[in-house]
């Protein structure tokens, strides 16, 4: 691939590269001097799953890997601990070392459905921190003021509003950014809201006498809600290690411009194709194609044939889970006992705690027999109960 097509392949799906003629440079000097750029971007195990935001920078590390570059996946074992102020109101819980240690290796377990192993390097920001002694931290916070900090946006709202904001929330930013100086990166990768860290490590780099880094950020990506960013804590995520069924069902769930947003970002599909397609066979295409990346072409295959039945076709899946209704009195004959609707959705799985199944109820995602009950105290009876778009039950 030449240069020019190299950077309409990199460009796709980012916000903002800084700085674009810096970037075009050093790909020039990489191909004549035939030295892979190396390529960083960081992630904090702060969480054990990985869902389709985080996959949006990870495809941008694979298509580095694909045009010959060194990748580098820096998990920041070290500065899990200090804790990333960005976007934070608030001061962020300290997570312990074990928790570090075991979302560390989930994560491992999971990148590689994106990344290409052979050709990735997979390494530790402990190692170096590990060893950092007093004086070098205080030389690190030389090359960065408390003006130039206090003006970052998430910092001032904080101050302004007379929140803590702690020494250690400082330090962060300087931590990432001397990650790129160990690592002598060219190019770092982070989501848009990373721009102060990630133009810090372009300052600390040029303050240690390096060539200062290219930075590209990727969008945050919008989650099945449409508005905020993916996110397990608002529960409006697709994770990458959820059931194929699921997943193509979740992609199916999202508006056709979200749509649109998903093919570029998680997909290589010429856009102006997937435009002149009807939108519901090109949201078909989409789930289809995100299953794939994850799961498989025979995975992919068997949930489109799945969602086309169950909701195209309105039929009941042959799989559906049956939950067993105690008789009543253990007397042949009788009617069920009165077993609370709350009770049995936790108990199937379908609803995570009793408050969660009386929001279900309440919201009129529970129905039976093609009917909303909105009444938690509703008798239950023998039939099928259907929990939201996408989700069965069989009561027996």
């Amino acid at each position: 691939m030449d240069i020019k097509d190299a950077l309409r392949l990199i460009g796709r799906g980012t916000t903002e590269i800084i700085n674009a003629e810096l970037l075009e440079k050093k790909l020039v000097r990489s191909e004549k001097e035939g030295r892979p750029l190396i390529i960083k971007a960081g992630f904090d195990p702060t969480a054990p799953d990985i869902h389709l935001g985080h996959v949006v920078l990870l495809r941008k590390m694979r298509q580095f890997q694909e045009l010959g570059h060194r990748v580098v996946f820096l998990i920041g074992d070290f500065t899990a601990q200090v804790g990333d102020p960005t976007g934070r109101n608030e001061l962020r819980r300290k997570m312990s070392r074990e928790d570090v240690e075991r979302n560390a290796v989930t994560y491992k377990d999971q990148v590689f459905k994106v990344l290409d192993p052979a050709r990735t390097e997979v390494v530790f920001n402990s190692r170096w921190f590990g060893a950092f002694d007093a004086r070098q931290l205080m030389e690190l916070t030389a090359h960065a003021t408390v003006a130039q900090t206090l003006a970052r946006a998430d910092f001032k709202k904080r101050f302004d509003a007379g929140r803590e904001i702690s020494l250690l929330e400082f330090i962060y930013p300087l931590l990432q950014g001397y990650d790129s100086v160990h690592l002598h990166a060219d190019v770092e990768l982070g989501g848009s809201d990373q721009k102060f860290n990630l133009l810090m490590g372009r300052q600390i780099q040029s303050a240690f006498g390096q060539e200062p880094q290219v930075v590209i950020m990727t969008p945050l990506l919008e989650g099945l809600d449409g508005v905020q960013k993916m996110s397990k804590s608002l529960d409006n995520y697709i994770g990458i290690n959820e059931p194929p069924r699921e997943i193509f069902g979740k992609v199916m769930s999202v508006s056709d411009t979200l749509m649109l947003r998903y093919f570029e970002l998680l997909t290589e599909e010429p856009l102006e194709a997937v435009r002149q397609q009807h939108p519901k066979e090109a949201k078909m295409r989409l789930a289809g194609e995100i299953v794939r990346q994850f799961h498989g072409t025979d995975a992919a295959r068997d949930a489109r044939t799945h969602f086309e039945s169950v909701f195209s076709r309105k039929e009941i899946p042959d799989d559906i889970q049956v939950h067993t209704l105690p008789q009543g009195g253990g007397v042949p004959g009788n009617a069920p006992e009165a077993v609370p609707l709350v009770d049995i959705l936790v108990s199937a799985g379908l609803a995570p705690s009793r408050n969660e199944a009386r929001r279900l109820i309440k919201q009129g995602a529970v129905a039976f027999a093609g009917q909303p009950v909105i009444d938690e105290h509703w008798r239950v009876v023998p039939g099928i109960l259907k929990v939201g778009k996408r989700r069965f039950l069989k009561l027996e």
